[in-house]
């Protein structure tokens, strides 16, 4: 009987001196709460059977106010659609991309072969993945890094530095000559058999370290799991052209043809400032000081190529560069929590869209930094930033973006938010170095603090 008194104590302490379960008077408590006069009544049998609680929250006050109206406009033509896929930071580069291969070669309408990029990136990061595991191959494996890594391989997620180091490693093509395939439209099951692939070698390669194989064995090991990667991507994406033939009709009515190498074809519709010496990534971050260089360890696809380094800067200085930018024709690479505030249908993202709080009869408090550390918020969609309209002040009141889910999404397959929305759900963009003052200019001389793979931001 002692014993178990001493072993129940023992409980009691290890839960906490101030924790406490939900006991008999505290469920009444909260039961008593909830008072189920007629207005709430009435809530409660409108809500259990209505399975739109968007519909239901939709904010009266707010109809009418929106228009789709911009002062400044980016020249963009055609939408693009990355079907079931998490492409959308390839399908926001390649955008930007867009319009400057449509003029150079006198065509309406210019698209990209994302697929082809696809390939590369996803073959570059399984890669990356292997000399990670090979140069941690020693650590225990509930080691934090190495958990990190076992727990996502690689995914089609990325941000705009991945783009810029797959493309200048491999080139772009022009989409007709390495189409999509079922596959590249919905990435899920062929990522998920990649994974287990990695993992299996990842296994092998750890094995191999604990039973005393030398560095040389280990990267002959990770030639042979890369030849059956490069067989998964092959079989799913197709085999990337080394050089290749395009055939086009302008917008003359002339027959063109062009025979080139993805590398060359790159170089020649990117302009000589789209790099990471010339663009700069940006973040809204308010967890971490402002007007300071970060950078994320391991964040990238090629394992030579560029980790996501970023300037974290207030909104108000971010405006001014992307206003900028717009005002010269010139349209931005950005990434957003675009699932806060929006309506997929309208291609609204606007802070009083909705009221939930007025329709459950709650309060909700969390500013941006509280619900960036309690992971409610973060960066999930890659768009292009097109447009802007400002008041008599020429400051920003509404934006619009260039979206990759097709054209009967949203406004057309652009998305517009108000500046509020800009406020408290962007996150990243990237800035030419021309529409930065000098007084931006010169932090990027600073030396960057670097973040674990793990960080939240990741």
């Amino acid at each position: 009987m002692k014993k178990a008194i001493l072993i129940a104590a023992a409980a009691l302490l290890s839960i906490g001196a101030g924790a406490q379960t939900i006991g008999e008077n505290e469920l009444k408590e909260i039961q008593g709460s909830f008072v189920k006069d007629p207005a709430t009544v009435a809530i409660q049998n409108i809500l259990s059977h209505n399975t739109d609680i968007n519909t239901l929250a939709s904010n009266l006050s707010n109809e009418g106010k929106l228009d789709t109206y911009f002062k400044y406009n980016v020249d963009v033509k055609g939408i693009t659609n990355q079907r079931s896929s998490g492409r959308c930071w390839l399908f926001a580069s390649l955008n930007e991309l867009r319009p400057m291969a449509a003029k150079k070669f006198n065509v309406k309408e210019f698209y990209f072969s994302q697929n082809f990029c696809s390939f590369w990136d996803l073959f570059e990061k399984s890669n990356l993945f292997l000399e990670n595991i090979i140069r941690t191959a020693g650590k225990d494996a509930t080691d934090r890094e190495v958990e990190t890594y076992l727990k996502s391989p690689v995914g089609d997620g990325g941000v705009w530095n991945l783009f810029v180091d797959v493309a200048e490693k491999y080139g772009v093509v022009p989409a007709s000559v390495m189409p999509e395939t079922a596959q590249s439209n919905s990435t899920g099951n062929m990522r998920k058999i990649l994974n287990e692939k990695l993992r299996d070698g990842a296994w092998t390669l750890r094995q191999m370290r604990a039973d005393g194989a030398k560095e040389k064995a280990l990267r002959a090991e990770k030639i042979e799991i890369m030849k059956q990667v490069y067989r998964i991507l092959a079989l799913s994406l197709g085999e990337p052209p080394v050089e290749f033939t395009w055939k086009y009709v302008d917008k003359d009515g002339k027959q063109q043809v062009i025979k080139s190498t993805p590398k060359e074809f790159y170089a020649s519709v990117a302009p000589k400032d789209f790099n990471m010496k010339t663009m700069v990534m940006i973040m809204n971050d308010p967890t971490r000081e402002y007007y300071k260089l970060y950078d994320i360890q391991n964040y990238r696809n090629t394992y030579e190529g560029f980790n996501w380094i970023y300037l974290n800067l207030p909104n108000e200085d971010i405006k001014e560069m992307a206003l900028a930018s717009i005002k010269d024709n010139r349209p931005l690479y950005i990434s957003c929590d675009v699932g806060k505030y929006a309506s997929r249908e309208d291609g609204w993202l606007d802070l009083n869209l909705y009221d939930y709080q007025s329709l459950y009869g709650i309060t909700i408090n969390m500013d941006k930094k509280a619900r960036i550390l309690t992971r409610q918020s973060g960066s999930s969609h890659a768009m292009l930033l097109v447009a802007c309209d400002t008041d008599e002040n020429d400051k920003p009141v509404k934006w619009k973006f260039e979206n990759s889910w097709g054209a009967t999404s949203g406004n057309n397959g652009y998305m517009i938010l108000t500046d509020e929305w800009f406020d408290e759900y962007l996150f990243r963009i990237v800035v030419d170095k021309k529409y930065m003052p000098e007084r931006i200019l010169k932090l990027l001389k600073q030396k960057p603090v670097q973040v674990p793979v793990w960080d939240y931001m990741n």
